[in-house]
């Protein structure tokens, strides 16, 4: 099983660029299931959750060709079933439901898996297509629904899901009538994706705000359209020039897509700035502790959390982060105690008191952003670190050891 080796100390300068967007990817990609004909999409990240995706969608007959650039068909759906070997590993395979149900009239999904951050019921998605006219029954951990054609309606969602609204508004494109989605999530992911579905004749309105219309239509057409950069990873990359006193470019960054990241790191004296299509991120003198709580986007997004804790590790100052939307996303600070770090963590929140230094330390990967953040304090920490089980940051960062190699990290992967 591969490893990263991370020799603490050098400070990153250069340029990078960001990679299209992981949780933009995986419903564009699914989309793809409404629609017979080719369609296409750029900007397609090589991780391992778009290769999951794309092995679940081939298991249902869907054509597949190319890697940054996809070409995609779904003419012929010769099963509508997406079984628990492809689903446990990620747990967005749940949004393959509503874009069968509502081309197929069926679907029978197992229940996802993914990383242990929480629970992330699927219970809004069912009762959703229930409200629409579906038949929805879970048997032996499978979802299975049934529908002749869905019906629009007035979708409430008691808390702000991004793959519940991903999921209803694909379903609604070929619903009858109009659906209403109200406490829709704002990510630009989901405008992301109501962008794609509307370039294949989707009526949609709203996309962005908290009530999102659908009219849905008879059928839909092949698109050509693109993923928006990813902003977990300039976020990432944001937060690694301040953590080793840094100086780089990031290109591709959306600068309106992490206001909150923003506003937060130049609190805690870092300068950034946009620079055209790129963004400048250097570090202070030092690190000034601020205190963070998560939030459903446009707030600060929970999963830069992790990463942001390894800044505060480094602060001058006391720093309260506080969980919101995650009920167990506190695994990494174990990891980075190993390595020096004042954490204490009471109910939803973890109180960081700054250290002078981190120390290089054997670390294990709990989850894809925890072993983003424990990257980031081996980049700052005095002597090795090595990280354990990395295939957790594959699943949703592109060669991350090259782009921070490039820049002038001492990383490095290894077998064994």
């Amino acid at each position: 099983m591969d490893k990263m080796l991370i020799v603490g100390g050098n400070r990153l300068q250069g340029e990078v660029r960001i990679s299209g967007a992981k949780n933009a990817a995986l419903p564009v990609l699914v989309s793809s299931l409404l629609v017979d004909g080719w369609n296409t999409f750029h900007n397609i990240p090589d991780l391992m959750d778009i290769k999951t995706v794309k092995k679940l969608l081939r298991s249902l007959g869907v054509k597949i060709e190319g890697g940054n650039t996809v070409r995609i068909h779904a003419g012929d759906i010769t099963n509508c079933e997406a079984s628990y070997d492809l689903v446990r590993t990620m747990r967005a395979s749940i949004l393959v439901l509503g874009p069968l149900v509502a081309r197929m009239g069926e679907a029978r999904v197992s229940l996802p898996g993914g990383c242990a951050i929480g629970a992330r019921p699927v219970n809004l998605h069912i009762r959703a297509l229930q409200e629409m006219g579906a038949e929805v029954t879970l048997k032996d951990g499978y979802v299975e629904a049934k529908a002749s054609r869905l019906k629009g309606a007035t979708i409430y969602f008691d808390i702000s899901t991004v793959t519940g609204t991903e999921n209803i508004m694909m379903a609604a494109t070929l619903a009858e009538g109009t659906t209403t989605l109200k406490n829709a999530a704002r990510e630009p992911e989901i405008v992301n994706l109501a962008g794609v579905l509307t370039g294949m004749g989707a009526r949609i309105r709203g996309a962005g705000s908290d009530v999102i219309t659908i009219e849905g239509v008879e059928s839909l057409h092949p698109v050509e359209a693109a993923v928006i950069p990813d902003r977990i990873e300039t976020g990432t990359f944001l937060i690694a020039a301040g953590m080793t006193g840094g100086d780089i470019r990031i290109l591709g960054g959306e600068p309106n897509h992490n206001e909150a990241l923003i506003a937060k790191l130049r609190d805690a004296g870092m300068e950034i700035e946009a620079q055209g299509d790129a963004l400048r991120a250097a570090g202070g003198a030092g690190i000034n502790s601020v205190d963070v709580q998560t939030l459903p986007y446009p707030g600060f997004p929970t999963d830069l959390q992790a990463q942001i804790m390894a800044l505060m590790t480094l602060g001058n100052g006391l720093s309260v982060i506080t969980e919101t939307v995650f009920e167990n996303r506190f695994m990494h600070v174990g990891e980075m105690m190993r390595m020096g770090a004042d954490i204490v963590i009471q109910g939803k929140s973890a109180i960081v008191r700054g250290v002078p230094k981190l120390r290089g330390a054997p670390v294990m990967a709990t989850d894809l952003r925890a072993s983003a953040s424990l990257i980031l304090a081996g980049l700052a920490a005095e002597g090795t670190t090595t990280l354990s089980r990395v295939y957790h940051i594959d699943r949703g960062y592109q060669r991350i050891e090259e782009k921070l190699s490039a820049l002038g990290a001492d990383i490095r992967r290894v077998s064994g």
